[in-house]
């Protein structure tokens, strides 16, 4: 399988656990079906893993990902597979899907990602158009995309309590729009099935409440393999009540740094690892890798200049930083052509689907990829990651690949939890107001 030449560390501890988890196959497919029979994943997702050499590690879980126009076009039936799989119990029979994407008219390349999308589930067998919350989008408009293909986004129609476009009733809306700015009043209400659910969009969703999630199973998984739980998840602390340009928190935001890079130097002196540790500070809510800053001494979150107090203030949207995330850095050891590059996990329902790296070339080991300049090599996971050849060495691609799509898969099913986690809270919210005969909250 032609896949990017990839130069990665592979001795140490990595190994080790590569070694683990092709020996535990059998368990960990067992536990992850058990699993899907109590949750139920989400629609899509996709996964920002970092592979330390001695550690593999998710550091980010987008719910709404784009990029599917990246990955390799030469595994699209695994998505199709995936994707009949994921449509059949929520749409049987002939379905019409609708995509809303987001409120983009100049990205063409994200545009080729809904159309790479669109493109998918048609070919799983559904009727799919796509629908904007664009005002200015008054009629059906079509969009000559730059990698040959078109897309056209029509005007949402709302009829009571259902939405569709003005011939097309769907039976399942899919976002492809993290809600970022908040959720529009045509989104409220909605008698059909939304995914994913509109309560994972960020106007309410926390990063923290992810690694909360994943950090039990995590648990549970390195429990079932035998390794230190560390291995396989970052230290992460919280801080609330944040507001860079008038500096209100910066106390808090130097302790929890402090705290979080004593604890990565504590385990880097127990495993004997020669690393200056850092952290990623992100905002708690946010994507496009907006609000994010590598730190390596609590004194550079203290006094930050108006450059940097603007950078992360706010994030998509124009969404004011008020929560941070501080995340153990997870330093990548995997290169590509001399740049520093870390692999994205892309899955539909339980499946994962591929990927790519993403790359940059003017960023190191220690930053941040997902910022301008960055490109996109695709891969392809051999047997869909899920089917390692024992008899291969622990870092040959097919098993490299599949200790990624564990761990991405492991990252989705704490999706899965959080996801349950808001709609249950939101459900108890408006069960609250509706008790106190108030109207419902937007």
């Amino acid at each position: 399988m032609a896949v990017p030449h990839l130069t990665t560390a592979l001795t140490g501890p990595l190994l080790d656990l590569e070694k683990r988890v092709l020996a535990a196959m059998p368990e960990i497919e067992g536990w992850f079906r058990t699993q899907w029979q109590e949750h139920t994943p989400p629609f899509y997702g996709s996964v920002d893993l970092r592979n330390a050499g001695y550690k593999l590690a998710p550091v980010d879980m987008n719910l709404f990902p784009a990029g599917f126009n990246n990955l390799n076009p030469v595994f699209r039936p695994l998505a199709i597979q995936a994707a009949q799989v994921t449509v059949d119990h929520l749409c049987p029979g002939i379905a019409n899907l609708l995509i809303i994407p987001e409120n983009h008219t100049r990205n063409l390349y994200y545009l080729q990602n809904v159309a790479a999308l669109r493109d998918t589930l048609r070919l799983a067998g559904l009727k799919v158009r796509v629908g904007s919350l664009l005002p200015e989008i008054t009629a059906p408009t079509t969009i000559e995309l730059p990698d040959g293909n078109a897309l056209t986004l029509e005007p949402l129609i709302r009829r009571g309590r259902r939405l569709g476009l003005a011939d097309f009733d769907p039976c399942m809306v899919l976002l492809n729009n993290d809600l970022s700015a908040g959720l529009p009043p045509i989104l409220q209400g909605i008698d059909q099935t939304i995914m994913p659910p509109p309560e994972a969009g960020w106007h309410t969703r926390r990063k923290s409440k992810h690694f909360a999630a994943y950090d039990e199973v995590a648990g549970v998984l390195a429990e079932l393999i035998g390794v230190d739980p560390w291995v396989i998840n970052p230290y992460w602390g919280v801080c609330t009540g944040i507001d860079f340009q008038s500096r209100t928190g910066e106390e808090c935001l130097a302790e929890t740094v402090r705290e979080v890079l004593e604890r990565t130097r504590a385990k880097y002196r127990e495993l004997g690892i020669d690393q200056t540790p850092f952290v990623m500070v992100k905002a708690d809510a946010g994507t496009y890798g907006m609000g994010v800053m590598s730190v390596k001494d609590p004194s550079e979150v203290v006094g930050l200049n108006r450059k940097q107090r603007n950078k992360m203030a706010v994030v998509k949207e124009g969404m004011a930083v008020t929560d941070v995330l501080v995340q153990e850095g997870v330093p990548t050891f995997e290169t590509l052509k001399d740049a520093v590059a870390e692999p994205v996990i892309y899955m539909l329902d339980r499946f994962v689907i591929g990927g790519f790296y993403r790359v940059h070339t003017e960023r190191g080991d220690d930053e941040n990829l997902n910022a301008p300049g960055m490109h996109f090599e695709p891969l392809a996971f051999e047997q869909c990651c899920s089917e390692p050849d024992a008899a291969k060495k622990p870092d040959a691609p097919p098993n490299r690949f599949y200790a990624y799509g564990v761990i991405a898969r492991l990252s989705l099913l704490a999706a899965s939890n959080e996801i349950e986690a808001l709609v249950t809270e939101r459900y108890a919210g408006l069960a609250a107001v509706e008790e106190a005969g108030q109207p419902e909250p937007v």
